[in-house]
């Protein structure tokens, strides 16, 4: 691509050059001739010291966002912003030829991701999606490294869905890449808001830091789909002005909401209720916190032209979402694994699941390392609000002491007047919880969800829960 056409429509200073870009690059690992290297500053590093040597590596120019006086040098004002708009130039803005829906949160963004997809799709859309789990484009699984990538592989994907007849992608917006300005120069049809708890404040520092990450997204939206039982949500509304708001709550609001909410063990029933009418809907994900995640994707599938009709009916075949409270094995007893990595995430789901238990409810959890240790007390405490009895090991330690993030969280467990037992390595944490268990009892594997690996001291190792159960049922000849 020429190098004017690139950067058309983007802001700098400084004298283009003639000739051509083969990519755009901020990594500098990544340079190679006829790459443009943008310079961007992160918390840990700055990647102007490698501007020469992109030059000296072939570089067709280096974007920067301070005058460093090199030869074929552009500046820009925030290197981050000039990376993804150079990112949708280079790639011929394949996002402008697809209506964006993005939801964010602190939990529910994958289920509500794929629900909606399997919304759209029930009424007759073709759909990409990106997110936690996977990237999906025309049927192809594609791994997923980020929640959200960064520009150029966001890019590609778009571009992949454009050529694949797609005509909406859903996507999840992580608070991370809302700050890195992953997203920016981006135009949503429909942006949604799920909840917010306490996360990643190893990244963001504080709350409000991490709010207002949230809160940026909803300002590239035309419309917003917001829960008015989160207080966060709550005051996004007021702070914000898309052309189109849809509420969601599990009482009557001004949006939709789910009356006569029966919880079940195999799942939620509720009217999807509106100002213009109610529509039955029998969903297959258990818990109250599921009904929320159901409104939010039948919000945001309305907000994308659907009636509430075509919404009800995409939510009652709905075939749920690996590792959100999924049942790996219901007989003598029941087994579910679940992402819930936060206080929060552990509360909703062991809530929605402690009523249906006919014997002893066993909750498994661990605490990632290198991130907020603040919230490892929280964790516990959850736990203990609902278990029977608890089994704590290892989540990712990644290079933290693995006995010392137990420590945190058992410092807790000692104060409440249920058992417990400590396992660190956590294949043989699963088997002893499933040793544990007898008719009528439950086990709630908490924190992996769909990923098979854990992060221990720089080394990722397999492990893949829905196999570890698998095997051990099959040894017990119970599939």
């Amino acid at each position: 691509m020429q190098l004017a056409e690139l950067f058309r429509d983007i802001a700098y200073t400084g004298t283009l050059p003639e000739g051509e870009a083969e990519l755009v690059v901020r990594d500098s690992r990544k340079i190679a001739p006829g790459a443009v290297f943008v310079c961007t500053r992160g918390a840990r590093f700055d990647s102007h010291q490698f501007a020469q040597k992109a030059l000296k590596q072939g570089a067709s120019l280096v974007v920067t966002e301070r005058p460093l006086g090199l030869e074929r040098e552009v500046t820009v004002e925030n290197g981050a912003a000039a990376y993804a708009l150079l990112c949708h130039n280079f790639f011929g803005r394949p996002a402008e030829k697809l209506k964006l829906a993005a939801v964010t949160g602190t939990n529910g963004k994958t289920t509500v991701s794929f629900v909606l997809k399997q919304i759209l799709e029930k009424a007759g859309l073709r759909c990409g999606l990106i997110g936690t789990i996977r990237s999906e484009v025309a049927g192809m699984e594609i791994p997923a490294k980020f929640t959200t990538p960064e520009p150029w592989d966001l890019d590609a994907l778009f571009a992949r869905m454009v050529n694949a007849g797609c005509q909406v992608a859903v996507l999840e917006a992580s608070s991370q890449a809302l700050a890195q300005l992953r997203l920016y120069g981006l135009t949503f049809e429909v942006a949604a808001f799920t909840n917010l708890t306490q996360d990643h404040l190893d990244y963001h520092k504080t709350m409000e830091n991490y709010y207002q990450a949230k809160r940026s997204l909803f300002f590239q939206s035309r419309a917003a789909v917001i829960n008015l039982d989160d207080g966060f949500g709550r005051r996004l509304l007021g702070e914000i002005s898309p052309q189109r708001v849809i509420g969601y709550s599990e009482k009557e609001c001004q949006g939709i909401w789910a009356e006569n909410l029966s919880l079940q063990a195999g799942g939620v029933q509720f009217t999807l209720q509106s100002e213009e009418g109610g529509r039955p809907v029998q969903f297959c994900m258990p818990g109250d916190y599921s009904a929320h995640n159901a409104l939010c994707a039948a919000g945001m599938a309305m907000a994308l032209g659907l009636s509430l009709q075509q919404a009800a009916e995409g939510l009652c075949a709905c075939l749920g979402v690996r590792g959100r409270c999924e049942v790996l094995y219901s007989g003598r007893f029941t087994i579910i694994c679940d992402f819930a990595h936060t206080a929060d995430g552990i509360e909703k789901v062991l809530s929605g699941l402690a009523p249906f238990v006919k014997g002893r409810l066993y909750v498994l959890f661990g605490c990632a390392g290198e991130r907020d240790a603040t919230k490892r007390h929280d964790m516990a405490r959850a736990a203990l609000g609902y278990a029977d009895e608890i089994i704590l090991t290892s989540d990712n330690p990644r290079s933290e002491n693995p006995y010392k993030i137990l420590e945190d969280a058992e410092s807790v467990l000692r104060t409440g007047a249920k058992p417990y037992l400590v396992e660190v390595e956590r294949r043989r944490a699963i088997v002893k919880a499933l040793e544990l268990l007898q008719d009528g009892d439950m086990l709630v594997l908490c924190g992996k969800g769909h990923e098979d690996y854990q992060a221990i001291d720089g080394v990722t190792i397999y492990l893949d829960e829905h196999r570890i159960v698998a095997d051990w049922l099959h040894k017990q000849k119970l599939l």
